[in-house]
């Protein structure tokens, strides 16, 4: 009580002057002319688009394939949480950049540049935009997976690749990404898998049953991993995967 009686004085001397310090406010008014709706309109495209980002990189580009590749190596060296999921979804990040740098770079030289600078208008920068994403998931989609998701959806078959519907484009294109990092985590394993093989029989036949295998088996995926500079080879793979 005695505090808040000392602070009415402070309290009425900052109520009678001047703060200097900015003051933010935030309004709507009624538009005066159409560049004023168009100006709303595209603020809400922005931030449907900032809201949906992290599952346009995750089902679009080459995120998928890499961080199942990546998590399955983990698996298959027996290393349970080394690396840490931060390191390698930041690993995985850093890849789908670098795969994803030639298709955003004409994104952006023949959408969002163009834009920027007033030469095409929204609907050409979208209609660029996703052609150039389209063209990157065509050369990475499986035609069976394309045929199988057309037939589900009871489409004609289509004529050209651009008469594929996104839709089911986005759908051949996530599924065929599972298959080849399925396919490429499974040769993964068999490297890795010889080992545990080799370790399990030679414990069998000393009679050391009670001791568990991964004990043994994990310095010598961890020695075999390093000596055929394994990040390298799984780096460079994974790169020239995409086509």
């Amino acid at each position: 009580m005695v505090f808040l009686l000392l602070t009415i004085p402070f309290t009425a001397v900052i109520a009678a002057d001047p703060v200097p310090f900015p003051a933010f406010r935030f309004g709507m008014e009624q538009a005066q002319n159409p560049q004023d709706v168009a100006v709303t309109i595209q603020l809400m495209l922005l931030l449907t688009f900032i809201s949906i980002a992290p599952g346009f990189l995750v089902l679009m580009t080459s995120f998928t394939r890499i961080v199942i590749i990546l998590s399955l190596l983990r698996t298959a060296m027996g290393t349970q949480s080394m690396p840490p999921s931060q390191v390698l979804l930041s690993l995985a990040l850093i890849l789908t950049f670098y795969v994803m740098n030639p298709v955003f770079t004409e994104m952006y030289e023949k959408g969002l540049g163009p834009y920027f600078e007033e030469q095409i208008t929204f609907q050409e920068m979208v209609t660029e935009a996703k052609k150039q994403i389209r063209k990157f998931m065509l050369s990475n989609t499986r035609k069976k997976d394309v045929r199988t998701f057309m037939a589900i959806s009871g489409e004609p078959t289509p004529r050209t690749a651009e008469d594929i519907p996104d839709l089911v484009l986005l759908a051949s294109f996530v599924v065929s990404e599972l298959s080849t990092a399925f396919q490429m985590g499974f040769l993964l394993f068999l490297p890795f898998l010889i080992i545990d093989f080799v370790v399990a029989s030679v414990l069998l036949s000393m009679g050391m049953m009670m001791l568990p295998p991964i004990m043994i088996s994990v310095p010598f995926k961890l020695m075999l991993f390093v000596f055929v500079d394994g990040w390298g080879l799984i780096i460079t793979s994974i790169i020239k995967s995409f086509g």
